[in-house]
């Protein structure tokens, strides 16, 4: 096999399949997260897996004995990192998602330092960090996996979400170069976009704004399949939604249509999420991407 075929064939999952597959999920306690472990355990992986919230970890831990294990920690603390990395050596994961994660909606003009040093930190510096810790393990496998869960608002900058799209877009940055430092090595990286998903984590107001705008919105269990089935098929970027897709790709070539046609969302956009008492510019037209 020449050099070029090696470093640049697409990776799927090797023989053994999921049965042989040890995966530390973080997030595990939130939507997406219990929606991926409910989907992996029943592919057949062990899991060892981690959130802020005891109750939702030892819920799933009882939905699956013998094939989950649970660690309650706070990432961004380097302590309970170190915690998850040694639990994770002696559990043998070949496999990181990178599923934690936190949104802010709201005009960035309303964003205090401290929700935007949450944002942040959780979803790009802990998560680099964690990687980072466990790369030596994912190297020294027979096959090493990461798997980091993105988003939409990381290819395409949408208003109301600017902290939330910073991070993302760095996510996405870090997901294709680490992918490209690692091409040469036994370790693939993968990207998943999900769009917009029903989960605990948006507002009231986040849900009505999606509705008003026409904004489709997936289940975590769908976004779970797609994660599977990226994994399954060696897939080094998803994106979910075909609306979503054509979007990323126009962004991509032509960003002045994309901007005209969110400017013509944002008097709906202000009208939910501008502070009480401001509703912006007139919020009688509402459009959404097509």
């Amino acid at each position: 096999m020449r050099w070029s075929d090696r470093v640049f064939r697409r990776v799927s999952l090797p023989e053994g399949g999921w049965p042989a597959q040890r995966i530390l999920i973080t997030g595990a306690s939130g939507g997406i997260g219990q929606a991926l472990v409910d989907e992996l355990t029943a592919a057949g992986a062990r899991l060892l897996i981690t959130g802020r919230r005891d109750e939702a970890l030892e819920a799933l831990v009882a939905r699956h004995p013998g094939q989950v294990t649970a660690m309650t920690a706070d990432l961004t603390r380097a302590e309970d990192r170190n915690r998850l990395v040694m639990a994770s050596r002696d559990a043998g994961c070949n496999m990181l998602v990178n599923a934690a994660g936190v949104n802010r909606v709201g005009l960035f003009e309303s964003c205090s330092d401290e929700e935007i040093e949450a944002l942040v930190t959780l979803n790009l510096t802990a998560t680099l960090q964690l990687t980072r810790a466990l790369l030596p393990q994912l190297l020294a496998a027979e096959h090493g996996w990461v798997v980091n869960l993105g988003s939409t608002f990381g290819t395409i900058g949408y208003p109301g979400q600017v902290g939330y799209c910073a991070t993302k877009f760095a996510l996405r940055g870090f997901s294709q170069a680490l992918r490209r430092e690692l091409a040469d090595t036994r370790v693939r990286v993968l990207h998943v976009s999900p769009r917009a998903t029903r989960t605990a984590m948006n507002a009231p107001e986040v849900e009505a704004m999606n509705q008003a705008l026409g904004n489709a919105m997936d289940t975590p269990a769908r976004v779970a399949s797609a994660v599977r089935r990226a994994i399954e098929h060696g897939r080094e970027e998803t994106q979910l939604g075909g609306p979503e897709q054509l979007f990323t790709r126009l962004n991509s070539l032509l960003p002045r249509l994309v901007d005209q046609a969110l400017l013509r969302q944002l008097p709906v956009i202000r009208r939910f999420l501008a502070p009480a008492g401001e509703t912006g510019p007139d919020a009688s037209e509402t459009r959404h991407l097509p």
